[in-house]
Protein backbone atom coordinates (compact mmCIF):
# COMPACT_ATOMS: atom_id res chain seq x y z
CA UNK A 1 0.00 0.00 0.00
CA UNK A 2 3.14 2.31 0.69
CA UNK A 3 4.00 2.03 -2.70
CA UNK A 4 0.61 2.85 -4.12
CA UNK A 5 0.65 5.99 -2.36
CA UNK A 6 3.93 7.34 -3.36
CA UNK A 7 2.86 6.49 -6.76
CA UNK A 8 -0.24 8.68 -6.57
CA UNK A 9 2.27 11.07 -5.32
CA UNK A 10 4.12 10.46 -8.58
CA UNK A 11 1.21 11.00 -10.97
CA UNK A 12 0.46 14.48 -9.42
CA UNK A 13 3.63 15.53 -10.18
CA UNK A 14 3.99 13.60 -13.46
CA UNK A 15 0.59 15.42 -15.00
CA UNK A 16 1.73 18.70 -14.36
CA UNK A 17 1.58 20.86 -17.51
CA UNK A 18 5.22 21.06 -18.12
CA UNK A 19 5.94 17.23 -17.44
CA UNK A 20 3.03 16.34 -19.59
CA UNK A 21 4.41 18.31 -22.17
CA UNK A 22 8.10 16.44 -22.19
CA UNK A 23 6.35 13.09 -21.71
CA UNK A 24 4.86 13.99 -25.17
CA UNK A 25 7.91 15.22 -26.61
CA UNK A 26 9.79 11.81 -25.67
CA UNK A 27 7.62 9.39 -26.65
CA UNK A 28 6.97 10.92 -29.89
CA UNK A 29 10.68 11.41 -30.38
CA UNK A 30 11.12 7.73 -29.43
CA UNK A 31 8.31 6.64 -31.65
CA UNK A 32 10.38 8.81 -34.63
CA UNK A 33 13.96 6.97 -33.50
CA UNK A 34 11.86 3.86 -33.55
CA UNK A 35 10.17 4.13 -37.36
CA UNK A 36 13.63 5.38 -38.56
CA UNK A 37 16.15 2.74 -39.79
CA UNK A 38 19.62 3.82 -38.86
CA UNK A 39 18.63 5.66 -35.84
CA UNK A 40 18.25 4.05 -32.14
CA UNK A 41 17.54 5.08 -29.10
CA UNK A 42 20.52 5.31 -27.79
CA UNK A 43 22.24 7.72 -30.40
CA UNK A 44 18.63 10.24 -29.94
CA UNK A 45 19.24 10.22 -25.65
CA UNK A 46 23.39 10.92 -26.53
CA UNK A 47 22.46 13.46 -28.86
CA UNK A 48 19.65 15.10 -26.45
CA UNK A 49 21.53 14.83 -23.47
CA UNK A 50 23.86 17.99 -23.63
CA UNK A 51 20.62 20.05 -24.04
CA UNK A 52 19.04 19.13 -20.69
CA UNK A 53 22.36 19.86 -18.52
CA UNK A 54 20.23 23.31 -17.46
CA UNK A 55 16.97 21.76 -16.80
CA UNK A 56 15.15 20.01 -13.86
CA UNK A 57 16.02 16.78 -13.28
CA UNK A 58 12.62 15.40 -13.40
CA UNK A 59 11.43 16.89 -17.09
CA UNK A 60 14.61 15.88 -18.45
CA UNK A 61 14.57 12.00 -17.16
CA UNK A 62 10.58 11.63 -18.22
CA UNK A 63 11.61 12.69 -21.55
CA UNK A 64 15.21 10.68 -22.13
CA UNK A 65 12.45 7.63 -20.51
CA UNK A 66 9.88 8.48 -23.32
CA UNK A 67 12.31 7.90 -25.89
CA UNK A 68 13.56 4.34 -24.54
CA UNK A 69 9.95 2.97 -24.59
CA UNK A 70 8.59 4.69 -27.43
CA UNK A 71 10.68 3.58 -29.54
CA UNK A 72 9.69 0.07 -29.31
CA UNK A 73 6.09 0.99 -30.65
CA UNK A 74 8.18 2.86 -33.32
CA UNK A 75 10.40 -0.26 -33.90
CA UNK A 76 7.23 -2.46 -34.67
CA UNK A 77 5.28 -0.07 -37.25
CA UNK A 78 8.25 -0.64 -39.81
CA UNK A 79 9.14 -4.31 -38.97
CA UNK A 80 4.77 -4.54 -39.98
CA UNK A 81 4.84 -2.11 -42.90
CA UNK A 82 7.98 -2.39 -44.62
CA UNK A 83 9.89 -5.80 -42.59
CA UNK A 84 12.75 -3.47 -41.54
CA UNK A 85 13.31 -3.85 -37.40
CA UNK A 86 13.55 0.09 -36.05
CA UNK A 87 14.65 -2.05 -33.15
CA UNK A 88 16.95 -5.47 -32.70
CA UNK A 89 14.57 -6.49 -30.40
CA UNK A 90 11.57 -5.96 -33.19
CA UNK A 91 13.17 -8.64 -35.59
CA UNK A 92 10.92 -11.11 -34.71
CA UNK A 93 7.90 -8.85 -35.32
CA UNK A 94 8.88 -8.76 -38.90
CA UNK A 95 8.27 -12.56 -39.23
CA UNK A 96 4.59 -12.84 -38.64
CA UNK A 97 3.87 -8.96 -38.38
CA UNK A 98 4.73 -8.46 -42.26
CA UNK A 99 3.41 -11.65 -43.38
CA UNK A 100 0.02 -10.25 -41.90
CA UNK A 101 0.20 -7.10 -44.03
CA UNK A 102 0.53 -8.71 -47.23
CA UNK A 103 -2.00 -10.35 -46.36
CA UNK A 104 -4.12 -7.40 -45.49
CA UNK A 105 -4.05 -7.90 -42.09
CA UNK A 106 -1.80 -4.31 -41.32
CA UNK A 107 -4.14 -2.59 -39.46
CA UNK A 108 -5.06 -5.89 -37.07
CA UNK A 109 -1.26 -6.32 -37.03
CA UNK A 110 -0.71 -2.68 -35.43
CA UNK A 111 -3.87 -2.86 -33.22
CA UNK A 112 -2.77 -6.11 -31.58
CA UNK A 113 1.05 -4.35 -31.59
CA UNK A 114 -0.35 -1.25 -30.07
CA UNK A 115 -2.44 -3.11 -27.11
CA UNK A 116 -0.20 -5.67 -26.14
CA UNK A 117 2.44 -2.54 -25.61
CA UNK A 118 0.51 -0.68 -23.78
CA UNK A 119 -0.87 -4.22 -21.26
CA UNK A 120 3.01 -4.85 -21.18
CA UNK A 121 3.79 -0.96 -20.37
CA UNK A 122 1.15 -0.57 -17.90
CA UNK A 123 2.33 -4.01 -16.37
CA UNK A 124 5.86 -2.93 -16.17
CA UNK A 125 5.17 0.40 -14.56
CA UNK A 126 3.77 -1.48 -11.19
CA UNK A 127 6.44 -3.95 -11.56
CA UNK A 128 8.64 -1.27 -11.10
CA UNK A 129 6.80 0.11 -8.36
CA UNK A 130 6.84 -2.38 -6.38
CA UNK A 131 9.93 -4.14 -6.91
CA UNK A 132 12.84 -1.77 -6.94
CA UNK A 133 12.06 -0.26 -4.25
CA UNK A 134 12.02 -3.23 -2.02
CA UNK A 135 15.45 -3.92 -3.97
CA UNK A 136 16.54 -1.02 -2.91
CA UNK A 137 15.67 -0.78 0.51
CA UNK A 138 17.98 -4.91 0.38
CA UNK A 139 20.85 -3.31 -1.34
CA UNK A 140 21.36 -0.89 1.12
CA UNK A 141 22.91 -3.48 3.74
CA UNK A 142 25.73 -4.00 0.47
CA UNK A 143 28.97 -3.00 1.37
CA UNK A 144 31.51 -1.90 -1.34
CA UNK A 145 32.76 -5.92 -1.49
CA UNK A 146 29.17 -6.45 -3.03
CA UNK A 147 28.84 -3.83 -5.24
CA UNK A 148 32.10 -4.69 -6.68
CA UNK A 149 30.73 -8.55 -7.27
CA UNK A 150 27.54 -7.23 -8.61
CA UNK A 151 29.11 -4.96 -10.90
CA UNK A 152 31.61 -7.84 -12.19
CA UNK A 153 28.52 -9.99 -12.36
CA UNK A 154 26.27 -7.47 -14.30
CA UNK A 155 29.37 -7.36 -16.60
CA UNK A 156 29.99 -10.90 -17.29
CA UNK A 157 26.83 -11.74 -18.20
CA UNK A 158 26.18 -8.84 -20.87
CA UNK A 159 29.32 -10.24 -22.27
CA UNK A 160 27.75 -14.30 -22.33
CA UNK A 161 24.54 -12.26 -23.96
CA UNK A 162 26.98 -11.17 -27.00
CA UNK A 163 25.41 -11.64 -30.06
CA UNK A 164 28.39 -13.07 -31.71
CA UNK A 165 31.62 -13.37 -30.01
CA UNK A 166 32.23 -13.47 -26.50
CA UNK A 167 35.71 -13.29 -26.84
CA UNK A 168 35.05 -9.91 -28.87
CA UNK A 169 32.73 -8.87 -26.06
CA UNK A 170 35.54 -9.48 -23.42
CA UNK A 171 37.81 -7.30 -25.36
CA UNK A 172 35.10 -4.32 -25.57
CA UNK A 173 34.72 -5.08 -21.97
CA UNK A 174 38.23 -4.40 -21.09
CA UNK A 175 39.04 -1.54 -23.48
CA UNK A 176 35.81 0.36 -21.74
CA UNK A 177 37.83 -0.03 -18.49
CA UNK A 178 40.87 0.63 -19.48
CA UNK A 179 39.66 4.32 -21.01
CA UNK A 180 37.55 4.91 -17.81
CA UNK A 181 40.29 5.16 -16.23
CA UNK A 182 41.84 8.29 -18.15
CA UNK A 183 41.86 11.45 -15.57
CA UNK A 184 42.58 12.28 -12.20
CA UNK A 185 42.55 8.98 -9.84
CA UNK A 186 39.96 9.29 -7.50
CA UNK A 187 42.10 8.60 -4.21
CA UNK A 188 45.65 9.49 -5.00
CA UNK A 189 44.76 12.44 -6.78
CA UNK A 190 47.46 10.72 -9.17
CA UNK A 191 47.31 11.46 -13.59
CA UNK A 192 46.68 8.34 -15.79
CA UNK A 193 46.73 8.50 -19.10
CA UNK A 194 46.77 11.62 -19.80
CA UNK A 195 49.47 12.47 -21.80
CA UNK A 196 50.07 15.64 -21.25
CA UNK A 197 46.81 16.99 -22.61
CA UNK A 198 45.02 19.13 -20.20
CA UNK A 199 41.85 18.37 -21.31
CA UNK A 200 42.10 14.87 -19.98
CA UNK A 201 42.63 15.33 -16.66
CA UNK A 202 38.85 15.46 -15.76
CA UNK A 203 38.30 12.26 -17.69
CA UNK A 204 36.88 12.03 -20.97
CA UNK A 205 32.97 13.56 -21.53
CA UNK A 206 30.37 10.40 -21.46
CA UNK A 207 27.95 12.41 -23.85
CA UNK A 208 30.87 12.94 -26.48
CA UNK A 209 32.20 9.30 -26.28
CA UNK A 210 27.92 8.10 -26.89
CA UNK A 211 27.34 10.44 -29.54
CA UNK A 212 30.46 9.40 -31.52
CA UNK A 213 30.09 5.61 -30.64
CA UNK A 214 26.14 5.78 -31.21
CA UNK A 215 25.61 9.24 -33.77
CA UNK A 216 28.10 9.66 -35.93
CA UNK A 217 29.56 5.69 -36.17
CA UNK A 218 25.73 4.55 -37.53
CA UNK A 219 25.99 7.66 -39.96
CA UNK A 220 28.91 5.79 -41.35
CA UNK A 221 27.88 2.65 -41.34
CA UNK A 222 24.65 3.52 -43.39
CA UNK A 223 25.91 5.74 -45.64
CA UNK A 224 26.21 3.70 -48.96
CA UNK A 225 24.37 0.90 -47.57
CA UNK A 226 20.84 2.29 -46.73
CA UNK A 227 18.45 1.45 -49.65
CA UNK A 228 14.75 3.21 -49.73
CA UNK A 229 12.59 1.03 -48.06
CA UNK A 230 9.74 -0.52 -50.23
CA UNK A 231 6.50 1.43 -48.50
CA UNK A 232 3.21 -0.54 -48.05
CA UNK A 233 0.80 0.71 -50.14
CA UNK A 234 -2.27 -1.03 -48.72
CA UNK A 235 -5.25 0.59 -46.91
CA UNK A 236 -4.69 0.38 -43.22
CA UNK A 237 -8.30 -0.62 -41.80
CA UNK A 238 -10.17 -2.31 -38.93
CA UNK A 239 -7.35 -1.86 -36.27
CA UNK A 240 -9.08 -4.16 -33.87
CA UNK A 241 -9.95 -7.35 -35.54
CA UNK A 242 -13.04 -9.33 -34.11
CA UNK A 243 -13.34 -11.68 -31.31
CA UNK A 244 -11.59 -14.76 -32.74
CA UNK A 245 -8.66 -12.64 -33.23
CA UNK A 246 -8.10 -11.29 -29.19
CA UNK A 247 -8.78 -14.46 -27.90
CA UNK A 248 -5.65 -15.77 -29.76
CA UNK A 249 -3.62 -12.51 -28.79
CA UNK A 250 -4.93 -12.92 -24.78
CA UNK A 251 -3.14 -15.50 -23.50
CA UNK A 252 0.23 -14.62 -25.83
CA UNK A 253 0.71 -11.02 -24.37
CA UNK A 254 0.08 -12.45 -20.95
CA UNK A 255 2.50 -14.71 -20.85
CA UNK A 256 5.14 -12.34 -23.30
CA UNK A 257 4.51 -9.66 -20.38
CA UNK A 258 5.31 -11.82 -17.50
CA UNK A 259 8.34 -13.61 -19.27
CA UNK A 260 9.67 -10.06 -20.49
CA UNK A 261 9.44 -8.49 -17.18
CA UNK A 262 10.72 -10.63 -15.05
CA UNK A 263 13.67 -11.17 -17.49
CA UNK A 264 14.89 -7.67 -18.12
CA UNK A 265 14.69 -7.42 -14.39
CA UNK A 266 18.30 -9.12 -14.47
CA UNK A 267 21.56 -7.24 -15.25
CA UNK A 268 22.53 -7.48 -18.38
CA UNK A 269 19.48 -9.46 -20.22
CA UNK A 270 18.33 -6.35 -22.07
CA UNK A 271 15.07 -7.39 -24.61
CA UNK A 272 16.50 -8.80 -27.14
CA UNK A 273 17.11 -12.41 -25.84
CA UNK A 274 13.25 -12.59 -23.67
CA UNK A 275 11.92 -11.97 -27.17
CA UNK A 276 13.45 -14.55 -28.47
CA UNK A 277 12.71 -17.42 -25.90
CA UNK A 278 8.83 -15.87 -25.53
CA UNK A 279 8.39 -16.58 -29.31
CA UNK A 280 9.74 -20.26 -28.79
CA UNK A 281 7.60 -20.93 -26.67
CA UNK A 282 4.56 -19.40 -28.48
CA UNK A 283 5.63 -21.80 -31.16
CA UNK A 284 5.83 -24.97 -29.41
CA UNK A 285 2.91 -24.18 -27.10
CA UNK A 286 0.64 -23.54 -30.16
CA UNK A 287 -1.25 -26.18 -32.17
CA UNK A 288 -0.56 -24.80 -35.32
CA UNK A 289 3.07 -23.95 -35.11
CA UNK A 290 3.35 -24.52 -38.90
CA UNK A 291 2.00 -20.89 -38.95
CA UNK A 292 4.49 -19.27 -37.29
CA UNK A 293 6.75 -16.97 -39.33
CA UNK A 294 3.48 -16.51 -41.87
CA UNK A 295 0.86 -14.39 -39.98
CA UNK A 296 0.38 -16.00 -36.98
CA UNK A 297 -1.29 -13.90 -34.40
CA UNK A 298 0.38 -15.13 -31.10
CA UNK A 299 3.62 -14.79 -32.53
CA UNK A 300 3.11 -11.21 -33.02
CA UNK A 301 0.98 -10.55 -29.81
CA UNK A 302 4.15 -12.59 -27.58
CA UNK A 303 7.18 -10.43 -29.00
CA UNK A 304 5.63 -7.34 -29.10
CA UNK A 305 4.33 -7.66 -25.34
CA UNK A 306 7.90 -9.49 -24.53
CA UNK A 307 9.91 -6.39 -25.92
CA UNK A 308 7.64 -3.89 -23.88
CA UNK A 309 7.84 -5.45 -20.56
CA UNK A 310 11.18 -6.22 -20.90
CA UNK A 311 12.44 -2.59 -21.54
CA UNK A 312 10.43 -1.81 -17.75
CA UNK A 313 12.26 -4.80 -15.86
CA UNK A 314 15.72 -2.67 -17.22
CA UNK A 315 14.23 0.04 -15.02
CA UNK A 316 14.16 -2.37 -11.91
CA UNK A 317 18.41 -2.80 -11.80
CA UNK A 318 19.17 0.80 -13.25
CA UNK A 319 16.92 2.31 -10.66
CA UNK A 320 17.51 0.37 -7.60
CA UNK A 321 20.74 -0.69 -8.11
CA UNK A 322 22.32 1.60 -9.93
CA UNK A 323 23.11 -0.90 -12.39
CA UNK A 324 22.22 -0.62 -16.41
CA UNK A 325 21.40 -3.91 -18.34
CA UNK A 326 22.15 -2.13 -21.86
CA UNK A 327 24.05 0.85 -23.57
CA UNK A 328 20.74 2.98 -23.32
CA UNK A 329 19.42 2.49 -19.58
CA UNK A 330 23.87 3.30 -19.20
CA UNK A 331 23.44 6.62 -20.42
CA UNK A 332 20.40 6.99 -18.55
CA UNK A 333 22.47 6.12 -15.47
CA UNK A 334 25.08 9.00 -16.86
CA UNK A 335 22.23 11.23 -17.17
CA UNK A 336 21.41 10.73 -13.12
CA UNK A 337 25.15 11.32 -12.55
CA UNK A 338 24.97 14.51 -14.45
CA UNK A 339 22.94 16.21 -12.74
CA UNK A 340 24.11 15.17 -9.41
CA UNK A 341 21.87 12.09 -8.38
CA UNK A 342 23.21 9.21 -6.34
CA UNK A 343 22.04 6.30 -8.71
CA UNK A 344 21.44 3.29 -7.26
CA UNK A 345 19.85 2.33 -3.75
CA UNK A 346 19.76 5.80 -2.18
CA UNK A 347 18.14 7.21 -5.33
CA UNK A 348 14.72 6.00 -4.36
CA UNK A 349 15.51 7.49 -0.51
CA UNK A 350 16.71 10.50 -1.26
CA UNK A 351 14.95 11.66 -4.50
CA UNK A 352 11.79 10.21 -4.00
CA UNK A 353 10.32 12.64 -6.11
CA UNK A 354 12.31 12.19 -9.41
CA UNK A 355 11.57 8.12 -9.19
CA UNK A 356 7.78 8.46 -8.34
CA UNK A 357 7.80 11.03 -10.89
CA UNK A 358 9.60 8.59 -13.72
CA UNK A 359 7.45 5.60 -12.67
CA UNK A 360 4.52 7.44 -13.09
CA UNK A 361 5.37 9.00 -16.12
CA UNK A 362 6.01 5.60 -17.47
CA UNK A 363 1.81 4.91 -17.35
CA UNK A 364 0.78 8.36 -18.39
CA UNK A 365 3.55 8.03 -21.70
CA UNK A 366 1.81 4.35 -22.76
CA UNK A 367 -1.42 5.70 -23.01
CA UNK A 368 -0.16 8.66 -24.97
CA UNK A 369 1.49 6.27 -26.99
CA UNK A 370 -1.87 4.05 -27.45
CA UNK A 371 -3.60 6.90 -27.89
CA UNK A 372 -1.68 8.76 -30.73
CA UNK A 373 0.03 6.19 -32.90
CA UNK A 374 -2.55 4.67 -34.75
CA UNK A 375 -3.90 7.73 -36.04
CA UNK A 376 -0.54 8.55 -36.55
CA UNK A 377 0.55 5.79 -38.56
CA UNK A 378 -0.01 7.96 -42.31
CA UNK A 379 2.75 10.61 -40.76
CA UNK A 380 4.97 7.88 -40.05
CA UNK A 381 4.90 6.15 -43.66
CA UNK A 382 5.11 9.87 -44.79
CA UNK A 383 8.60 10.44 -42.55
CA UNK A 384 9.86 7.05 -44.01
CA UNK A 385 10.26 8.83 -47.37
CA UNK A 386 12.47 11.24 -46.24
CA UNK A 387 16.35 10.68 -47.83
CA UNK A 388 18.64 8.91 -45.73
CA UNK A 389 20.79 11.73 -47.18
CA UNK A 390 19.12 14.81 -45.15
CA UNK A 391 18.59 12.81 -42.09
CA UNK A 392 22.21 11.58 -41.69
CA UNK A 393 23.60 15.40 -42.50
CA UNK A 394 20.98 16.30 -39.87
CA UNK A 395 22.45 13.31 -37.03
CA UNK A 396 26.13 14.83 -37.60
CA UNK A 397 25.23 18.46 -37.28
CA UNK A 398 23.33 17.71 -33.74
CA UNK A 399 26.64 15.72 -32.88
CA UNK A 400 28.79 18.53 -33.82
CA UNK A 401 26.71 21.18 -31.93
CA UNK A 402 25.84 19.01 -28.81
CA UNK A 403 29.82 17.52 -28.41
CA UNK A 404 30.72 21.59 -28.20
CA UNK A 405 27.79 22.41 -26.30
CA UNK A 406 29.07 20.34 -23.32
CA UNK A 407 31.59 22.61 -22.17
CA UNK A 408 32.34 24.95 -25.18
CA UNK A 409 35.73 22.92 -25.29
CA UNK A 410 36.76 22.21 -29.16
CA UNK A 411 38.37 18.80 -27.62
CA UNK A 412 35.23 17.22 -26.86
CA UNK A 413 34.38 17.53 -30.71
CA UNK A 414 37.78 15.68 -31.09
CA UNK A 415 37.04 13.20 -28.85
CA UNK A 416 33.64 12.67 -30.76
CA UNK A 417 34.81 12.18 -33.72
CA UNK A 418 37.58 10.05 -32.80
CA UNK A 419 34.86 7.93 -30.73
CA UNK A 420 32.66 8.12 -34.16
CA UNK A 421 35.50 6.72 -36.54
CA UNK A 422 36.75 3.73 -33.58
CA UNK A 423 32.58 3.20 -33.66
CA UNK A 424 32.65 2.53 -37.12
CA UNK A 425 35.64 0.43 -37.17
CA UNK A 426 34.18 -1.79 -34.27
CA UNK A 427 31.35 -2.31 -35.97
CA UNK A 428 32.81 -3.21 -39.37
CA UNK A 429 34.58 -5.91 -37.68
CA UNK A 430 31.73 -7.36 -36.11
CA UNK A 431 32.23 -5.97 -32.26
CA UNK A 432 29.65 -5.22 -30.02
CA UNK A 433 29.18 -1.74 -28.10
CA UNK A 434 27.64 -2.27 -25.08
CA UNK A 435 29.61 -3.88 -23.23
CA UNK A 436 32.10 -1.13 -23.74
CA UNK A 437 29.82 1.72 -22.97
CA UNK A 438 28.79 -0.53 -19.94
CA UNK A 439 32.37 -1.04 -18.67
CA UNK A 440 33.03 3.14 -19.43
CA UNK A 441 30.17 3.92 -16.93
CA UNK A 442 30.77 1.16 -14.23
CA UNK A 443 34.43 1.54 -14.32
CA UNK A 444 34.03 4.68 -12.44
CA UNK A 445 32.09 2.88 -9.66
CA UNK A 446 33.90 -0.59 -9.96
CA UNK A 447 37.51 0.36 -9.15
CA UNK A 448 36.31 2.91 -5.89
CA UNK A 449 34.37 -0.11 -4.82
CA UNK A 450 37.48 -2.53 -5.44
CA UNK A 451 39.97 -0.27 -3.82
CA UNK A 452 38.04 0.89 -0.58
CA UNK A 453 37.01 -3.27 -0.23
CA UNK A 454 41.14 -3.85 -0.12
CA UNK A 455 41.46 -0.95 2.35
CA UNK A 456 38.59 -2.32 5.01
CA UNK A 457 40.58 -5.81 4.43
CA UNK A 458 43.92 -4.37 4.97
CA UNK A 459 45.01 -5.56 1.41
CA UNK A 460 43.60 -8.86 1.24
CA UNK A 461 41.38 -10.35 -1.40
CA UNK A 462 39.52 -12.55 0.59
CA UNK A 463 37.18 -10.13 1.33
CA UNK A 464 35.10 -10.76 -1.82
CA UNK A 465 35.11 -14.32 -0.78
CA UNK A 466 34.30 -14.63 2.94
CA UNK A 467 30.94 -12.35 2.58
CA UNK A 468 28.26 -14.77 1.33
CA UNK A 469 26.53 -12.29 -0.67
CA UNK A 470 29.65 -11.06 -2.39
CA UNK A 471 30.71 -14.59 -3.12
CA UNK A 472 27.58 -15.32 -4.47
CA UNK A 473 27.57 -12.36 -6.99
CA UNK A 474 31.45 -13.86 -7.90
CA UNK A 475 29.82 -17.93 -8.08
CA UNK A 476 27.43 -16.49 -10.93
CA UNK A 477 30.04 -14.19 -12.63
CA UNK A 478 32.71 -17.29 -12.56
CA UNK A 479 30.16 -20.04 -13.95
CA UNK A 480 28.80 -17.89 -16.72
CA UNK A 481 32.57 -17.18 -17.64
CA UNK A 482 33.70 -20.81 -17.95
CA UNK A 483 30.41 -22.17 -19.20
CA UNK A 484 31.18 -21.54 -22.87
CA UNK A 485 34.91 -22.90 -21.91
CA UNK A 486 33.34 -26.20 -21.51
CA UNK A 487 31.00 -26.37 -24.37
CA UNK A 488 33.47 -24.56 -26.72
CA UNK A 489 30.67 -23.87 -28.73
CA UNK A 490 29.83 -20.14 -28.54
CA UNK A 491 33.46 -18.65 -27.57
CA UNK A 492 34.65 -18.23 -31.24
CA UNK A 493 31.22 -18.33 -32.78
CA UNK A 494 32.00 -14.52 -34.54
CA UNK A 495 35.36 -15.76 -35.74
CA UNK A 496 34.17 -18.87 -37.62
CA UNK A 497 31.05 -16.53 -39.25
CA UNK A 498 33.62 -13.83 -39.85
CA UNK A 499 35.83 -16.85 -42.09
Amino acid sequence: MESLDYLLQGFTVALQPLNLFYCLLGVTMGTLVGVLPGLGPSATIALLLPTTYHMDPVPSLIMLAGISYGSMYGGSTTSILLNIPGEPSSLLTCLDGYQMARQGRAGLALGVSAVGSFIAGTFSVLGLAFIAPTLARMALGLGPPEYFSLMVMGLTIVSYLARVSMVKAWMMTALGLIISTVGMDPITGQARFVFGIRSLYDGLTLPAIMMGLFGVSEVLENIGKYIKPEIYKGKITNFFGNREDWRQSTKPIARGTLLGFFMGVFPGIGSVVPTLISYVIEKRLSKHPEKFGKGAIEGLAAVEACNNAAVGGTYVPLLSLGIPSSGMTALLLAALMIYGLNPGPLLIRESPRLFWAVVASMYVGNVMLLVLNLPLIPLWVKVLKIPYSYLSAMILLFCLIGAYSLNNNPSDVIVMILFGTLGYILREFRFELPPLVLAFVLGPMLEPAFRTSLIISKGSLGIFVTRPISALFLLVAFIVLVSPLATKKRLGAGLQQED
